[in-house]
């Protein structure tokens, strides 16, 4: 079996694995879903979270494991685990983007994000006075991102959502051949996605070649389709 580290994405928390999270460990792996610095139910303070802060918090997580792990990143987790296999590529048997930025060298997460003129995301992001962060609008969440899921799941998100820090998405990644671009890796595509939208999707994993498969779901599978999206990724420890 394998252990799985989950990144979770913009605004979210490791709050939003958890039906995956105990689907895994009901099949046998070990799962670790951290919140990162400032989401979730970490206390970082927003001024001092950047992008090589959240590397530095998911590489002591891979330091800490005898073997090599999956490394998943949804949304703009996909610029964490790109990171992250740079500074750690012999500790990541496999990156998984879920319907994640894929970013290439020198390019930052805004660079792509204002591409896709049908995503629902930019439109409905309002940033902060001083430009430390930005929310969502609270009307634009399910259509945005739960647009298949339940009113449970959209009311807990609801909740829980938090302020995202804007420094990691306005910083360009730095990323070689020699490590990341040695470590595997895969794109989950989601087909009814609004926030990513398919084409921005098949843009980046065209541009950054990966396995591709494909889910039928919107943004958020960890709650809209948990368990096709766990046959997912247990299929790829085989």
């Amino acid at each position: 079996m394998s252990t799985f580290v989950l990144i979770h994405g913009a605004w979210h928390g490791a709050w939003c694995w958890r039906k995956v999270s105990s689907r895994l460990e009901k099949l046998g792996h070990a799962v670790i879903a951290p919140d990162l610095a400032g989401l979730g139910a970490d206390d970082t303070p927003l001024a001092h979270v950047s992008l090589q802060l959240w590397t530095q918090q998911v590489c002591r997580i891979l330091d800490s494991q005898a073997e090599p792990v999956m490394l998943v990143g949804h949304s703009r987790g996909g610029i964490v685990i790109s990171e992250v296999a740079e500074q750690r590529p012999d500790k990541i048997r496999e990156l998984v983007y879920l319907t994640a930025f894929l970013v290439r060298n020198g390019e930052c997460l805004f660079d792509l994000a204002q591409q896709d003129l049908s995503s629902l995301v930019p439109a409905n992001m309002v940033m902060s006075p001083d430009k430390l962060f930005s929310t969502m609008r609270e009307e634009s969440l399910r259509d945005a991102f739960y647009g298949q899921c339940s009113a449970e799941d959209v009311a807990l998100a609801h909740e829980l959502v938090r302020p995202e820090p804007t420094v990691p998405l306005a910083t360009p990644l730095r990323l070689t051949q020699e490590n990341f671009g040695r470590v595997p890796r895969v794109y989950v595509q989601c087909l009814r996605d609004r926030a990513i939208p398919p084409a921005l999707q098949q843009q980046m994993y065209t541009a950054t070649p990966c396995r591709v498969l494909c889910l039928d779901t919107d943004h958020s599978p960890f709650f809209s389709a948990p368990d096709e999206l766990t046959a997912h990724l247990h299929a790829l420890t085989r």
